[in-house]
């Protein structure tokens, strides 16, 4: 069984990049505009960096679970039953429905949860891409199935299940689905709740069920094709800046206020409450004509960028599937090499010059470690692990400087576009 719902969403990575990969052929067969490859880069980098801090984060977030549902609960359900499955994943659809309302209604909880509705674009890799603080925000939502003796190890896969159903409703290609739109949070639903047209704004909370939305009235339906994003555009391509600026905008706001008490009310207030000192905003009807954020990038980035990613993801699911079999400071210095990459990534995709310091002290960094390894590993030095792995990646890290060196002309005006 599995250990953790890190593990399940581990298994579905290769199934979640395929889908994207045949959604992106069909869009083209079909004429629809519907992937860019900038755009994209981020979204599958946010989604990274979550699933890297979740690595440290899951741990401790079950373990509070577990000393909740210990101490604490009303009564224990048996996880062999059918019944208990029920409840969870009853449980965790109601929860998910209510985290996600109030991630969209206080401006700290907004926060963390905006940076999944940042693209200007909506396809399979947006589902992806996902906030690195939300294990904080929706813990204590998950946290009172505890108190109602959902055993730990059934919530945790009846969150995985619910976050793996939410990959396929992010999609422009799949229209309604007649009476299942009744029931399930569908393609069409979830087109509304990423919409910045005024209508659809805070609309379309589900998680698996749209039932919840119908019975507390939050239910809008498509009409039209939304307009996506979010009402004030955020313009980046760095997944770690995509986390913490809304922070630092809140935090700016905050200060803007005329006095203490509303510059503390503006964080756990809607994100269209305005208090004395700061400027009222009116939510703009989209104009779906408008340009879409899309500086130039060097084109030779392309099949660059796309190695480089797909590498970094098949070392961060193998990370994700057995982390403890890596020691706590080398996996904690992974993790930072992997933060950084993304962050490297974005950058160079903005063509800013210290992306390209940093994508150079990057590469030579993991060629350095890996060199090294390898050479007390000859010694009999270094803690058993497999030459021919580390003798691979040292390989991939030396091509990875040498093309490096053939498209950092290009990023720096030196070469061709």
């Amino acid at each position: 069984m599995l250990t953790s719902s890190s593990q399940a969403i581990a298994l579905a990575i290769p199934g979640f990049f395929a889908l994207i990969a045949f959604e992106w052929v069909m869009s083209l067969r079909k004429r629809r505009d519907v992937y860019r490859l900038n755009d994209s880069i981020a979204d599958l980098g946010c989604g990274i960096g979550q699933q890297t801090l979740q690595i440290f984060t899951t741990l401790w977030i079950a373990a509070a679970y577990t000393l909740v549902y210990d101490r604490f609960s009303i009564w224990k359900l048996d996880p062999s039953r059918w019944s208990t499955w029920v409840i969870a994943m009853v449980g965790v659809d109601l929860a998910y429905y209510w985290w996600h309302r109030l991630s969209h209604r206080v401006n700290a909880l907004w926060a963390v949860h905006v940076v999944h509705h940042q693209s200007q674009e909506y396809n399979l890799s947006v589902a992806l891409r996902q906030a690195m603080f939300s294990n904080f925000t929706s813990f204590p939502f998950y946290g009172m199935l505890a108190l109602v003796g959902v055993p730990p190890q059934v919530t945790l896969i009846s969150i995985a299940l619910n976050t793996l159903y939410q990959f396929w409703i992010h999609t422009r290609l799949v229209g309604k689905l007649g009476p299942l739109e009744w029931v399930f949070n569908t393609a069409s639903h979830h087109r509304v709740h990423h919409g910045v047209n005024p209508k659809y704004i805070d609309k379309n909370y589900g998680g698996i069920s749209i039932i919840w939305d119908r019975l507390f009235r939050s239910f809008e339906e498509e009409r039209e094709e939304p307009v996506y994003g979010t009402v004030r555009a955020f313009k980046s391509w760095n997944p770690l800046w995509a986390n913490i600026e809304p922070f630092a905008h809140l935090w700016n706001e905050s200060r803007q206020a005329r006095n203490l008490k509303d510059g503390l009310l503006l964080w756990v207030m809607p994100p269209e409450w305005r208090g004395t000192g700061l400027k009222h905003h009116e939510i703009p009807v989209p104009d779906k004509r408008a340009k879409k954020w899309d500086p130039p990038y060097a084109r030779a980035l392309q099949p660059y960028l796309l190695i480089q990613f797909a590498a970094l993801a098949t070392g961060l699911t193998t990370l994700m599937w057995n982390p403890d079999v890596i020691p706590a400071p080398l996996r904690a210095g992974l993790c930072a090499c992997i933060l950084l990459s993304v962050a490297s990534w974005g950058g160079l995709l903005e063509r800013k010059a210290w992306a390209i310091r940093l994508e150079w002290a990057r590469l030579a960094g993991a060629a350095t470690g890996l060199a090294l390894t390898l050479g007390r590993i000859a010694t009999g030095t270094a803690v058993p692990a497999s030459p021919v792995t580390l003798g691979l990646l040292l390989a991939f890290s030396l091509m990875s400087l040498l093309w490096f060196g053939r498209v950092a002309p290009a990023l720096s005006g030196r070469g061709r576009p």
